[in-house]
């Protein structure tokens, strides 16, 4: 039977979210106040150029340009004037008088990582920005309980973190300003540069997590880490809202909420085009709305999580209750994707009015997991969409991801139902397949439902294999409506 729009449960979730308590002005701080400017401090910001400037060409010509890579950046440092104990100061003195607001005015501000506590407002004025500092070291960002790719490690602190928080909030249109570029931060990620590859240091901690090693033991400070952290992660924390805000130069994820409840992120805009830059990760996370944001990202713009392997079983929690609309998906690879951490699961999934327009988009709506990472992957609706490009498939399913078969915990991908998702207007999504879903023999996908559906630009057939139960309903593939009704295929993509 086909997965229809649970009514109630949408409904009762706004309704959560209706409760998140609006940020209160009972107490104000500004971080210009005269009572803070003796924890204005002179420091240096480290960072890195190039010695032939910046590359000219794509970052994906930059992977096959060994010379440019194998070269050594060039160390500078500039004095700074650093504001980051001002910032945490003024947040303490907010949270320590019951709550209120801490005003970030017009200008730009050096800081390092800080701890967002119960009952506080960071707000940013318009024209406003925090700039990050650029030194990777645990001076600025200490070591602190992480979730890194769904795995838990002591590692470089999340930019903006809470632990426990209540009724956090982070507001305005101002600016946060990770400052990570090719060469600052983002080095690690393929060892460019005589830099440390970090998948040295991200071996080391998934060996951790499959030994069951002790989180408290999983030290990864500056002496080792190449594990770039996330910009804003919130972790065990309830109500919490972002609105408004630009985040852009992000060392890895962006907005990464994790074991959350009741999360707001509306009209944020993300810009930032490098690797690994998830707009927002919900993760292992409860009654979550995503809503008119927009999206320029280098990786996915949203990836719903909820742990990796062991740790995502041990920890158990799934990601629940989500509602993503209205949104602009204007650059990144994928727009609404499920995993790949995903071994706590995901349930009650809601997209609604999104407009996926990424000239790089290669699948709008994506499933992946495996047989190592495993997870219960149920109840996802997505309704009124429109679509730019999509270049591999519209609808992308494929339990082969990485370790494929290779592992004990098979996935389970049931009750998906797309209604409403057509070419945008006079374009071409170039797609090399309307469906590519894969499922195992023994772990078939189960009840995919695809209704009042109309693209244009399909190069090839569909992929489908171990499909069970696929329903069509008005649906038209480049000016040809399909026959309606429901099918199932085997391994080899045969009718079922």
């Amino acid at each position: 039977m086909p997965y229809e729009w649970n009514k109630e449960l949408y409904a009762d979730i706004l309704k959560s979210i209706s409760e998140i308590p609006e940020p209160t002005a009972n107490v104000v701080r500004c971080i210009t106040e005269d009572k803070y400017k003796h924890l204005v401090v002179d420091a240096e910001e480290e960072y890195f150029t190039h010695p032939d400037g910046p590359y000219e060409g794509t970052k994906f010509d930059l992977k096959r340009d060994n010379e440019y890579t194998g070269k050594r950046l060039v160390r500078h440092v500039q004095a700074v004037k650093f504001y980051g104990k001002v910032l945490q100061q003024a947040i303490d003195d907010v949270a320590a008088a019951g709550g209120g607001q801490v005003i970030v005015p017009r200008g730009k501000f050096f800081v390092g990582a800080i701890v967002l506590r119960s009952g506080v407002d960071l707000h940013l004025c318009e024209g406003s920005k925090l700039h990050f500092m650029r030194n990777k070291t645990n001076e600025y960002y200490p070591v602190r309980l992480s979730r890194w790719e769904g795995v838990e490690c002591m590692n470089f602190s999340p930019f903006i973190y809470a632990d426990g928080g209540e009724n956090i909030s982070i507001t305005g249109f101002g600016t946060l300003d990770g400052a990570a570029d090719e060469f600052n931060w983002m080095p690690w990620k393929f060892g460019y540069f005589g830099e440390t590859d970090q998948k040295i240091q991200r071996e080391k901690l998934f060996e951790y997590s499959s030994k069951g090693t002790p989180v408290e033991e999983r030290v990864f400070d500056d002496q080792v880490s190449t594990l770039r952290p996330p910009f804003i992660q919130f972790y065990h924390c309830k109500n919490v809202r972002i609105e408004n805000t630009t985040i852009k130069n992000s060392p890895f994820w962006e907005i990464n909420p994790v074991l959350c409840e009741n999360v707001l992120i509306r009209g944020v805009q993300i810009a930032t085009d490098l690797y690994n830059n998830d707009g927002v990760d919900p993760e292992s996370s409860k009654n979550v709305l995503i809503d008119s944001c927009y999206f320029l990202t280098g990786d996915d713009c949203i990836a719903i999580k909820s742990g990796r392997n062991e740790d995502g079983r041990r920890i158990g929690v799934p990601s629940e209750n989500i509602i993503i609309r209205r949104n602009r998906f204007a650059n990144g690879h994928g727009g609404i994707t499920t995993g790949s951490e995903i071994s706590g699961g995901v349930r009650n999934v809601f997209a609604d009015g999104n407009f996926f327009d990424s000239p790089n988009l290669d699948y709008p709506i994506r499933f992946k997991t495996n047989a190592m990472r495993g997870g219960r992957l149920e109840n996802i609706y997505v309704r009124n969409s429109v679509v730019n490009k999509s270049r591999v498939a519209v609808v992308h399913a494929d339990f082969y991801y990485e370790e494929g078969h290779e592992g004990e915990f098979l996935p389970l991908l049931q009750n998906v139902t797309l209604d409403g998702f057509s070419t945008a207007e006079g374009g071409s999504i170039d797609a090399e397949h309307a469906l590519y879903m894969k499922g195992f023999p023994d772990a078939p996908i189960r009840n995919v439902t695809l209704r009042n559906m109309d693209l244009s630009g399909v190069k090839g057939e569909a992929v489908l294999r171990n499909v069970a139960d696929l329903t069509l309903d008005n649906v038209t593939i480049n000016g040809r409506k399909l026959a309606d009704g429901t099918f199932s295929f085997n391994d080899n993509g045969e009718r079922a």
